[in-house]
């Protein structure tokens, strides 16, 4: 089972990162063959992802929540679905090179940090035995997808001078994203007083989580009481986004904490 998921995790930043060249070929040429084929990427990433997340419920022998690598494929699945979302309903691929990337790019963190990760399943920690961790999880792992996808936006909107990409879409996807961290935050607290008796303990993934939070709240803040929009608030969303990237990966890799398990 070990080498059937590694070979379905291959395929998928090999499916995701082929989409991602498509999708940038096909909009910078106008070819729409590429494009084409970019989205079929898209959708046979998509069923991969899922495969991925099917074969390792089973290795596990319960739902996929416990570990980086396992997070990190509902993260790229829901910002797959988001996209597929976005796509039909804004009638447009220009974000699809940057999003697809993003993916590519966090399916080769598992076969780079965690292809340890991809074996037997280690046995949960008593902590994490409770209808929490699917909760507190699933609440990141959209907000951290929305996220990606805004990102995803803001990136090719500052790349392209004419693009159909609007602020307002991309204001409203961080919103969600903020909604949803904002929940994971307060259930995480909830979550931690019922295991560890207090709702904070200033953990490195905590304090990250919420200096995440203060850098969206202060994009939203700032585009509500100054108008900010365009290349400012663009950039803003991408170190948002960096953010992110740090408060998941840099917090896992380089602090121990309640969230070292992760």
């Amino acid at each position: 089972m070990k080498l059937l998921i590694t070979v379905i995790i291959y395929a998928l930043f090999i499916t995701y990162l082929l989409g991602a060249v498509l999708f940038f070929i096909g909009n910078k040429s106008g070819k729409k063959q590429a494009l084409l084929t970019a989205g079929l990427m898209v959708k046979i990433g998509f069923v991969l992802n899922i495969a991925a997340l099917i074969v390792r419920a089973v290795i596990a022998g319960r739902l996929p929540l416990a570990n980086s690598s396992e997070f990190t494929l509902w993260f790229t699945v829901i910002i797959v679905a988001l996209y597929l979302f976005y796509e039909t309903k804004a009638k447009m691929r220009e974000a699809g090179g940057a999003v697809m990337l993003i993916s590519a790019l966090l399916i080769g963190s598992i076969l780079v940090l965690m292809k340890g990760q991809l074996g037997e399943a280690v046995p949960l920690m008593p902590a994490l035995k409770s209808p929490w961790l699917t909760i507190h999880v699933l609440t990141a792992a959209v907000a951290y997808a929305c996220f990606a996808l805004a990102a995803g936006l803001a990136i090719m909107q500052l790349a392209k001078a004419e693009t159909k990409i609007t602020d307002g879409s991309i204001h409203r996807i961080v919103v969600g994203g903020f909604v949803m961290l904002s929940l994971t935050i307060v259930f995480g607290a909830v979550w931690a007083e019922q295991a560890w008796g207090n709702y904070w303990s200033w953990d490195p993934k905590e304090t990250w989580a919420l200096i995440t939070w203060i850098v969206y709240a202060l994009y939203l803040h700032l585009r509500r009481r100054l108008g900010w929009k365009g290349k400012t608030a663009s950039i803003m969303v991408i170190v948002g986004f960096v953010f992110v990237l740090f408060t998941f990966f840099g917090v896992n890799y380089l602090m121990s904490g309640l969230h070292s398990y992760a």
